[in-house]
């Protein structure tokens, strides 16, 4: 019998339903029905828990373990069940009240779970090369967590070696559509085409989209005040740091 039938057929014997297990181990109907059916084995940390609200022996309930039949409970675990069926039952009860302390204590230090959200990514690659001239429907939803800057309203993935080695080739950068200032690097459409340039504008009124790959400075962009070229910027790439800004004479 695995250790699923045994534990169901213990809740059984006591006339307990799943729900009320669940409800007294602090976890869902689902996860007892996992553990019922054997498609999870049970989580460690809810051994001595198990053992206490369904009153039996480890040894009964959890034979595979000195079976060797690969229940996931480590040596240490193993010693600590075996010290526990050699307490009274004034030791057992001592040792629940000091493992439900613990618990209650870690659940407070326990930091909330990271924010999931969605953002369009944006199927054109931009860069470094090329991309739509408009960002319009030709995007998919990602979920984005914890990691990703929290201003993040988009994303898009970028094609070439021109801003290496702050954003590499086919990575994904964030943006956001804050004003850009001076130095920052954004996403661009220029003449039609799409770029992602380090931004930069002179007190003459001279925009200059620089490649921070200096080897790729064929690829800079410069726009004089009066040229008569079309420039949009669609928004700022967020970076943990803005890079310094190339020098003209490279």
């Amino acid at each position: 019998m695995s250790v699923g039938q045994r534990l169901r057929q213990r809740r059984m014997e006591l006339n307990m339903t799943q729900t009320e297990l669940a409800r007294r181990l602090g976890v869902t109907p689902a996860v007892v029905s996992n553990y019922e059916s054997g498609q999870n084995p049970v989580r460690s940390e809810l051994l001595e828990k198990l053992i206490q609200v369904l009153d039996v022996e480890p040894n009964v309930l959890f034979q595979d373990i000195y079976r060797g039949a690969g229940f996931p409970v480590s040596g240490e675990e193993r010693r600590l069940v075996e010290r526990y069926r050699g307490l009274t039952t004034v030791g057992r009860q001592t040792l629940q009240s000091v493992a439900e302390a613990l618990e209650a204590y870690q659940a407070d230090l326990d930091l909330p779970a990271p924010e999931v959200r969605q953002i369009p990514l944006y199927r054109c690659p931009a860069a470094a090369g090329l991309a739509a001239p408009v960002f319009g429907e030709d995007f998919d939803y990602i979920e984005v967590t914890g990691d990703v800057p929290r201003g993040a309203e988009f994303a898009v993935r970028i094609q070439g070696d021109s801003m290496e080695p702050y954003i590499r080739d086919g990575s994904i950068v964030y943006v956001n559509r804050d004003p850009l200032a001076s130095g920052d690097v954004g996403i661009f459409c220029v003449d039609g085409e799409m770029l992602c340039k380090q931004y930069v504008r002179d007190r003459l009124g001279m925009v200059y989209l620089f490649s921070l790959n200096r080897k790729r400075a064929d690829a800079d962009v410069f726009l004089p005040r009066d040229s008569g070229r079309s420039m949009v910027c669609f928004g700022r790439v967020l970076l943990p740091a803005r890079p310094p800004v190339p020098s003209l004479s490279l």
